[in-house]
């Protein structure tokens, strides 16, 4: 089993403290009198208790409540966005226009900004953030959205367009498994100058679900607290994003340094991981992706766990769930958006499904692949 070192300060420790002070000054005083055991077991029996709950679920903003692709015009100063390459870009102004349910042509002002580290750098187009704050999107479908992350193409081929077809699903996969996961929505975008008016590339791309969206959502905080070690996370969900991790070939994170992960607290304190950002997972394959050296992974698709250690009880139960929704997760392949992918790419990644399940199908493989080399607390 792996380890990690677990800093000197926990800051997970302080996030608790800081979100629900009450709680964490009734804990505080139980730690110090040893005599009261009895009723520190009796709280963390709540606790434990607590976290089986599912969360409180609360409406979403509309737009994500649809899955049909719609088709926008996304109009900016291109230019001037794509040499955006600072940590901190200027928003510049843009527009989107889509066409209403009546079919009249709407137009939306809003704002936009670089965003990302990598694809930043390297790729043709630039990952976005949009900004729809104010009253400017009140009664578009865009109503309720504030900075949203647009997950847009990285060069203007079919093959990078794919990507984002594959990481998009990826997303679905991920809301069928837990509502504790970010919605999102495809849409069909052309790409126009404002200096030119030419329209530069028409491709899909998708908006995902903000942060405090998804606290809303659930009922509690997003906090960017890092230093979380095993134990310190609710153990089902723990052990759910660890498995999807391991299913969609991604190694791409880190619960403990908050890469590409983000923690979700609970008004009740439990604290639940969530997974963004797929696109050097094994099942979308691309090709610019490779592994960090230090995992020692040939290439991307190759499986790695790196999940947090678990009971076997909350394995045992998210391997149960993974079985359940095989159906639905194949079956994400060949509904309205699936048909919108390349046929070889979709047989390609089911045959990479269908190693995954062939693997917690078997006690033996699943415990040495996954709950026997899952990261412990040192």
């Amino acid at each position: 089993m792996a380890t990690e070192t677990r800093p000197r300060v926990t800051p997970l420790a302080n996030a608790f403290a800081k979100a629900f002070p009450y709680c964490a000054i009734v804990l505080a005083t139980i730690a110090i009198l040893p005599e009261r055991a009895n009723s520190q077991e009796a709280v963390k029996q709540t606790v434990l208790a607590s976290a089986q709950q599912p969360p409180k679920l609360v409406p979403a903003p509309a737009f994500f409540e649809s899955q049909d692709p719609i088709e926008v015009t996304f109009t900016t100063n291109l230019s001037k966005l794509r040499g955006d390459k600072s940590p901190e870009p200027p928003w510049r102004p843009a527009t989107i226009s889509y066409k209403g349910a009546d079919g009249t042509p709407l137009t939306v002002p809003l704002r936009a900004r670089t965003r990302g580290i990598w694809r930043l750098k390297m790729c043709d187009f630039p990952p976005l953030r949009l900004n729809f704050a104010g009253a400017t999107s009140k009664g578009s479908i865009f109503d309720r959205l504030d900075k949203p992350k647009l997950v847009s193409y990285c060069q203007d081929a079919d093959g990078y367009e794919q990507y984002i077809l594959q990481e998009y699903q990826l997303y679905r996969i991920y809301q069928l498994l837990t509502p504790v996961s970010h919605k999102t929505r495809l849409l069909k975008f052309a790409y126009a100058d404002s200096a030119s008016g030419k329209v530069r590339a028409k491709r899909y791309g998708f908006l995902l679900e903000e942060p405090s969206a998804l606290a809303a959502r659930l009922g509690g905080k997003v906090k960017e607290e890092k230093g979380a070690l095993p134990g310190d996370l609710d153990p089902y969900h723990d052990a759910l994003v660890g498995v999807f991790q391991y299913m969609i070939g991604n190694t791409d994170f880190s619960i403990n340094g908050l890469h590409n992960m983000e923690l979700f607290f609970k008004d009740d304190g439990t604290v639940y991981p969530i997974a963004y950002d797929f696109d050097f997972a094994g099942a979308v394959n691309a090709r610019y992706a490779v592994p960090d050296m230090k995992l020692n992974l040939p290439n991307v698709r190759t499986r790695l766990f790196r999940g947090y250690c678990s009971d076997a009880d909350s394995y045992a139960k998210v391997f149960a769930l993974f079985k359940e929704k095989k159906p639905e997760i194949y079956g994400l392949y060949n509904d309205e958006i699936g048909k919108l992918m390349d046929r070889g790419t979709v047989k390609e990644t089911l045959r990479y499904f269908d190693d995954f399940y062939e693997t917690i199908n078997d006690a033996r493989s699943a415990k040495r692949s996954i709950i026997g080399s899952c990261i412990r607390r040192p």
